[in-house]
């Protein structure tokens, strides 16, 4: 692997960030690692300076032979922003990071698009919070349209999932859904509960200093970058709406139980809670535990979208992919490597809607 101080000409793959903050650094740096020479380009030039003393961009300025744009600016500026790269970049494939993606699909419609989630951050803010090893591990949520290009869609695959990221596609509606229980009200929620301890602090001084883990973990993410939140919250005002109905529901459930002193139906919501938390799924399955499923496709608009978004819903990781035309161009092969002891569910789904598959053992 090359070292990040390679010259331009050693490096065989190029990348260009637009918005040098700490998600588009992160990008930068991890990219860098893995070989790619990386431009950042930002509206405040002092960053994307400041991303190249960092090494987290080779160089400042717009690279118009750039392979991927990764777009990290706040989500009500990416279709904007992403059309502008579209055409500033004609022979490149463009993606985003924004934590809200139905308004950004809506809005870029051009096959070269994959609308794209980092499920990362970091309670730093700007370009000097970046970190190469932020996304190893991480969820990435991409978001591929019935138009969206095949080759397009594997190549930013290819790219996030070379800096460690495992790679989850859903439809970008779901996707708004989802995180809306997962990452958007839970911040709000911190941002809630700290406000509320700050204000009773006033009256308490030494509150804060008395705060547990169990308080300083459930608020951790409330020290996260805030300027991006207005746009999230604007960009899925539905989503996360009906998530604080449900929640404000449930604790006026819980509020009930404390009143009635109902301790046995306290505990059964807390041991349930307790058995959900330590099941969250972790880790990404071996060699050993992995297949390859080799699934013919006609070579025809949405197949690719259809067949991965089938197994985002299913909640199936596919850890590698690839795409093997035919020389006729009538059909191809999509090739992917899924978990073992998925590969039933995902050969039946795949058989209701006229897919036929073939399974080949990775391991012994």
């Amino acid at each position: 692997m090359p070292s990040s101080a390679a010259t331009e000409t050693e490096r065989t793959r190029r990348a260009q960030i637009i918005g040098t903050g700490l998600i588009g650094g992160s990008i930068g740096a991890a990219l860098r690692r893995q070989g790619w020479w990386v431009t950042g380009h930002d509206l405040d030039p002092a960053r994307s300076a400041r991303a190249v003393e960092l090494g987290a961009a080779d160089r400042s300025g717009l690279d118009p032979d750039a392979d991927v744009v990764f777009v990290a600016v706040p989500a009500g500026a990416v279709p904007d922003a992403a059309t502008e790269a579209l055409h500033r970049h004609p022979g490149a494939v463009v993606t985003d990071v924004a934590g809200v993606k139905s308004p950004v699909v809506r809005a870029v419609t051009d096959p070269r698009f994959v609308g794209g989630h980092p499920m990362a951050g970091s309670e730093q803010e700007g370009v000097e919070g970046s970190d190469a090893e932020m996304f190893e591990g991480a969820t990435w949520v991409l978001t591929p349209e019935p138009h969206t290009d095949p080759v397009a869609f594997t190549t930013v695959r290819s790219a996030v999932t070379g800096i460690g990221a495992n790679v989850v596609e859903l439809p970008a509606r779901r996707h708004d859904d989802l995180v809306a229980m997962v990452s958007h009200v839970p911040h709000l929620t911190a941002a809630t509960l700290m406000n509320l301890a700050a204000d009773t602090a006033l009256e308490h001084a030494t509150l804060l200093r008395l705060a547990a883990g169990g308080f300083r973990d459930m608020t951790r993410i409330a020290a996260g970058e805030a300027s991006i939140w207005p746009d999230v919250c604007a960009e899925n005002r539905d989503g996360i709406l009906e998530v604080l109905d449900r929640l404000l529901d449930a604790l006026a459930r819980v509020r009930e139980l404390v009143a009635g002193r109902d301790r046995d139906a306290l505990l059964v919501l807390l041991e349930r809670a307790r058995h959900a938390r330590v099941n969250l799924p972790a880790g990404v399955a071996s060699p050993e535990e992995a297949v390859e499923l080799r699934v013919p496709v006609p070579d025809r608009p949405g197949v690719l979208a259809e067949v991965t978004t089938l197994l985002g819903e299913m909640g199936v990781n596919i850890y590698d992919l690839e795409i093997a035309h035919s020389a006729e161009g009538e059909r191809g092969v999509l090739v992917m490597i899924v978990d073992r002891a998925a590969a039933g569910a995902v050969r039946r789904a795949l058989h209701e809607r006229d897919y036929r598959s073939a399974l080949r053992h990775l391991g012994p």
